[in-house]
């Protein structure tokens, strides 16, 4: 047999796993119904933590779908059953949910843990082939995910149900992320690191604040507005009422446009210099927001407000390059 022989016999191997695989979830589609829907208003309601649960390669499927909960705002953690009964139920409180995964529905380490669950009166849902199955029986609500064959060449190897039960554990996540409101804002709350977390960013994790927001009175001379915008060097200042409203805003363009307008430099305020309806942004926005709208409006600096008006920092470009959000 020739290498080109050999290339395309793996090749269409490969494509064949993929083919088996994309069916197995395809297929799971027309079976959502209404237990679906009620798995996940159990999760919803859940005033404890998700417990996952699974042997083998569910439980490896168990870990990322847990992993998948908690990043989105579902307080969710992986146990071992056999761990679990060697041990380690003490994790389990009277307020979790149990969320096991087992393709036969009859894995004894799972099994065993049921008289305990069911003292503590955890509510169980149960990820399986056949939901006419002991653990399937004895579940709250059991979400079907059969396949009708695995995608290995031998049909041991578990590959497309474990394929299935995690794009199924991810629909369950992802509706459930919506049910409960979750936003962009509170994703990066909780993704703080790496390039995903840079971009999730809100603003107020990197304005300036305090004494370092250049504010001047709307009455400030104009030798006074230049030697706050110097100290600050920000190439702006705010200004602000007594209340710490903000009234306008004064960049350099605007003190040398003056400077070219006026003759009598002398008599000049904050008040007459400044652009009285600046381009703003809420301290709860995004950095990847402020950026697009210093770029957009060709602008360094943004006074950034609380939901009430008042000035609680201003974001510069500059500090936005230093995050590295390009």
């Amino acid at each position: 047999m020739t290498e080109t022989s050999h290339t395309n016999i793996r090749l269409e191997i490969a494509r064949q796993v993929l083919r088996t695989e994309s069916d197995a979830i395809r297929a799971l589609i027309d079976r959502l119904d209404h237990n679906f829907v009620s798995a996940v208003e159990l999760l919803a309601t859940c005033k404890g933590r998700v417990i996952l649960t699974g042997m083998g390669k569910s439980g490896i499927i168990s870990r990322k779908i847990a992993a998948t909960l908690s990043s989105t705002g579902t307080p969710a953690y992986f146990l071992h059953p056999a761990e679990a009964v060697h041990g380690d139920l003490g994790v389990i409180q009277q307020e979790d949910l149990i969320l096991a995964i087992s393709q036969s529905g009859a894995t004894p380490e799972i099994l065993r843990l049921l008289e305990t669950l069911k003292r503590l009166g955890s509510q169980i849902i149960v990820i399986t082939g056949m939901p006419d199955n002991p653990l399937g029986r004895a579940a709250d609500v059991t979400l079907e995910c059969r396949v009708d064959e695995e995608a290995c060449p031998l049909n041991l190897a578990p590959t497309a149900s474990t394929t299935a039960a995690l794009a199924l554990g991810d629909a369950l996540a992802m509706t459930l992320l919506v049910r409960k409101g979750f936003r962009e804002q509170d994703f990066a709350n909780l993704h703080p690191g790496g390039q995903l977390g840079k971009r999730l960013l809100r603003v107020d994790r990197l304005m300036k604040t305090g004494d370092q927001v250049p504010t001047v009175p709307p009455n400030t001379s104009l030798r006074k507005i230049v030697a706050t915008m110097s100290a600050k060097q920000l190439g702006m200042t705010c200004v602000s009422n007594q209340k710490h409203e903000l009234l306008g805003v004064i960049t350099d363009g605007d003190l040398r446009r003056h400077l070219f307008e006026q003759n009598d430099l002398g008599s000049l305020t904050a008040l007459d210099i400044m652009t009285d309806k600046p381009i703003t942004i809420d301290a709860s926005a995004l950095a990847v927001q402020a950026l697009n709208l210093l770029e957009n409006r060709r602008v360094t600096s943004l006074v950034v407000l609380n939901d009430s008006k008042r000035i609680v920092g201003v974001v510069h470009l500059h500090d936005l390059w230093r995050t590295q959000l390009f």
